[in-house]
């Protein structure tokens, strides 16, 4: 068994705290607080893609106005449905969610995907 040094107890609870620090101002910005509670809707074209952890962007080009729209994680768009290829430069596609509550800010995070008809519903449970 191991016991720490008053050094290196500091050093892991520095660690701890930095850590926690870290989430919280990445769920901040990663959850629906930023978001208005208005339903909001936007059809464009996909102009960039990033998909990834800790969510997904798609870059739309919308009546000439750049807008990204945050989609869900990787586990949360194949559960949806919506593929990776689905996502791709030049598509079409409806998203349906909630915008920024900054009005000079295009920025929305999307509940649903609408691609050639078809839903891909990325979170069921804030479906209304």
């Amino acid at each position: 068994m191991h016991t720490l040094t008053p050094s290196r107890a500091w050093l892991a609870a520095l660690a701890l705290l930095i850590g926690l620090l870290l989430a919280q101002g990445a769920a901040a910005h990663h959850g629906w607080g930023w978001a208005s509670k208005q339903e909001f809707e936007l059809t464009g074209t996909i102009t960039a893609v990033r998909l990834g952890n800790p969510h997904g962007e798609v870059t739309l080009d919308a009546n000439g106005e750049r807008w990204v729209i945050e989609v869900g994680q990787p586990w949360r768009n194949r559960r949806a449905g919506l593929s990776d290829e689905l996502l791709t430069v030049g598509r079409v596609i409806t998203a349906h969610g909630h915008r920024a509550t900054d009005p000079d800010k295009r920025l929305m995070k999307a509940e649903r995907i609408v691609i050639d008809g078809r839903s891909y519903i990325l979170y069921p449970d804030r479906e209304s």
